[in-house]
């Protein structure tokens, strides 16, 4: 006879909890609006903010993870292209974008970086960026190394942006762990404590983690096959999440045109199957166990599911397609669509927070440009330029200006108290 895992009544659902509810800071039961909601002191909000390996999709950026905690901290784990839109559509400040987790060094899971980190230092974050992740069997091939040679890449931007204000913006804090430290603790704050693990991921250099805050956690596995210390150290989480590629080689041929062995061989080197993630999740046996950098295909879906539940009766949900969010405390856990603008500013941020000091002065002092544009571009290009006189109106005529002035300045609590913040 089937069996309900839950144990509910009729009208319940067959693998739903009782505690699939909202918790006390949910707003709107069916969708996020993101900005609404002040997170509950003992809640932790997830947020899928990229879902995808490859192909990018409109609905599914680069994979990465937002968690905020109740105590006003908030992590990134992995960083994959085009999650940075979304970040910002969900009224993060790119200046106030830290702690950021790498799982490993594939591109999909970390280039938001290389857009991430001149912009937000123009824009006003002019301490160092914190990034989070293992080593390499080399040098070069961990965490600090690709930041390395990400700045090499953005040589001439970084370059040219220096005319600006900067600070130490473009630093970035790379706290890169052993790859091989099994279970090691790489992030210790305010009560939130971070631990990873190695993943089986085809090459050297690649980390599940384990968030836990006030008797909360939350694990992210990264890339990977089903492995035994996934099994071991994410036991009884609260909220489980694997990536997950369908294993369905066939029908992935007749829709992308790939040979069926290719899908194959990326899969049982590199990934987890969707009865592989079924399997983990029945060993974890955690609150809610969650899928996500899966192409969302609709008429797959229900072939995955089926796969999972070869093996794990319990609450599963997708993370996937962008932006799912999930809400968490210790009795109840709700999932919901965030509702993104079209077109959306930038929000300022609190720059108690980018700042690291705990007042608003009336003005803030900025730093001096440390390489002017006269140094890096030769006059006879800036004589080519065509005369400002030609094209702007008369009544709206303005002198360029191309020299900044001395001191910079900022009027920081007239701004911030402009947009809201009590300042006091």
């Amino acid at each position: 006879m089937p069996t309900n895992p839950y144990g509910g009544g009729p009208g319940t659902g067959i693998s739903l909890p009782e505690y699939f509810k909202p918790t006390p800071s949910v707003n709107s039961r069916n969708q996020y609006y993101p900005g609404t909601e002040e997170l509950g002191p003992d809640e932790m909000r997830i947020s899928f903010v990229g879902s995808t390996p490859f192909p990018p999709r409109r609905d599914q950026a680069g994979t990465s993870i937002m968690v905020e905690l109740g105590n006003g901290e908030r992590l990134f784990f992995d960083f994959g292209p085009g999650c940075l839109r979304n970040i910002i559509s969900m009224q993060v400040p790119q200046q106030e974008i830290n702690d950021i987790f790498l799982s490993h060094l594939h591109v999909d899971h970390y280039h938001d970086l290389s857009y991430l980190l001149p912009f937000s230092a123009w824009s006003g974050r002019y301490t160092p960026l914190r990034v989070h992740g293992p080593s390499g069997r080399t040098p070069e091939l961990g965490t600090q190394g690709m930041v390395d040679g990400m700045k090499q890449m953005l040589r001439w931007h970084l370059e040219a942006f220096d005319q600006f204000p900067i600070g130490d913006g473009y630093e970035v804090d790379v706290n890169e762990f052993d790859w091989k430290d099994e279970n090691g603790v790489c992030f210790d704050r305010n009560g939130a404590q971070v631990r990873h693990w190695r993943r089986s991921h085809a090459k050297d250099g690649a980390s599940a983690y384990r968030l836990d805050w006030n008797g909360l956690s939350f694990v992210w596995t990264g890339d990977g096959r089903p492995d035994e210390l996934t099994a071991e150290y994410a036991a009884g989480a609260d909220v489980f999440v694997t990536e997950c590629q369908t294993d369905t080689a066939r029908l992935i041929q007749q829709k992308y045109g790939l040979p069926e062995w290719l899908y194959n061989y990326t899969i049982d080197t590199h990934h987890t199957p969707h009865y592989a993630a079924g399997y983990l999740m029945k060993q974890v046996n955690p609150r809610i166990g969650m899928v996500t950098h899966i192409e969302f295909e609709e008429d797959l879906v229900a072939e995955t599911v089926a796969g999972i539940r070869a093996h794990w009766d319990g609450f599963l949900a997708f993370g996937a397609p962008d932006v799912v969010t999930v809400n968490v405390t210790s009795d109840a856990i709700w999932i919901r669509k965030a509702v993104l603008p079209g077109l959306t500013g930038s929000r300022i941020p609190d720059f108690r927070k980018v700042l690291g000091r705990p007042d608003v002065p009336e003005e803030l002092v900025l730093p001096r440009p440390r390489l002017l544009r006269e140094d890096q571009q030769e006059q006879l290009t800036r004589d080519l330029e065509i005369d400002p006189h030609k094209y702007y109106p008369p009544d709206v005529y303005k002198e360029p200006l191309v020299q900044l002035p001395d001191p910079l300045t900022m009027p920081i609590r007239q701004i911030m108290e402009n947009f809201g913040y009590d300042v006091d």
